[in-house]
């Protein structure tokens, strides 16, 4: 009986698989980069989930978010958008990170296609089945992969800006689109949404736009605090139905 016991309990142990997690390096020409990997071993190859952080870099929020999607079933990827790491320590030196790659739109594409090219090479990976999600900087990142063309399959971005210089290359979107933002994110100029949906209507993209009331910018990270007053603040309702509109469209996507 008690042998009977063992072996039901190690033919149960592959549902309750660890997640693995790894810092991984790559490049992107010159820069190295480095991201962090999360995932559950499996006999089949994984939808991958690329992860881009906010203007802070690669810190435990992203990383975090990453093993929520590995718990998923994911092959997660938080990428590392500055390089070698590098995680800002004030707003100022944030702004002057993200700044520069939002003003340099090319520079910006070929940094996370850098790591849309290293996540394809993985041998876990589905390479059919890839899509990126991003939090503030992050989103508009991920947004700019889906406009230069990238062969993914969505892109999502949460609290974060939607414009872009090129709007006429939004033609090159293969990806579906949903953005989750605040309703009150004062961040958000209001001439940028009604652009967004011009340019999405007119490259007839497949896009959903969903606003949560009494989110302000950054509503989905808890280090953003509560004080809404201050424009920045986390928001649990809107964190957690953004969350689960997000797993729908990951869903569908790669049903």
């Amino acid at each position: 009986m008690w042998r009977f016991a063992i072996l039901t309990l190690l033919l149960q142990l592959p549902l309750f698989a660890q997640i693995k997690t790894e810092t991984v390096e790559y490049k992107d020409g010159d820069v190295t980069l480095k991201g962090f990997l999360a995932y559950k071993e499996s006999t089949s190859k994984l939808p991958a989930i690329m992860i881009v952080h906010e203007w802070w870099g690669l810190d435990d929020y992203p990383k975090m978010r990453a093993q929520q999607l590995a718990e998923l079933g994911y092959f997660a990827f938080a990428v590392d958008m500055y390089g070698d790491g590098k995680i800002a320590v004030s707003p100022d030196e944030a702004g002057k990170l993200a700044g520069e790659l939002r003003g340099n739109i090319s520079k910006l594409r070929n940094r996370i296609n850098a790591a849309l090219e290293f996540i394809k090479k993985n041998k876990r990976v589905n390479t059919s089945k890839v899509a990126v999600i991003g939090y503030c900087f992050g989103g508009g990142v991920a947004l700019e992969l889906a406009r230069s063309g990238a062969d993914i399959k969505g892109a999502v971005g949460f609290h974060c800006p939607m414009a872009t210089p090129n709007p006429s290359e939004t033609k090159n979107v293969k990806a579906k689109i949903l953005l989750c933002q605040g309703a009150d994110d004062k961040f958000l100029p209001e001439a940028d949404i009604k652009t967004f949906e011009n340019e999405m209507n007119n490259a007839k993209v497949d896009w959903q736009l969903n606003f949560y009331s009494g989110a302000v910018h950054s509503f989905t990270n808890p280090k953003s605090g509560n004080n809404s007053s201050s424009g920045i603040a986390y928001n649990e309702r809107a964190d957690k139905r953004s969350f689960e509109t997000m797993k729908q469209f990951l869903q569908e996507i790669f049903d």
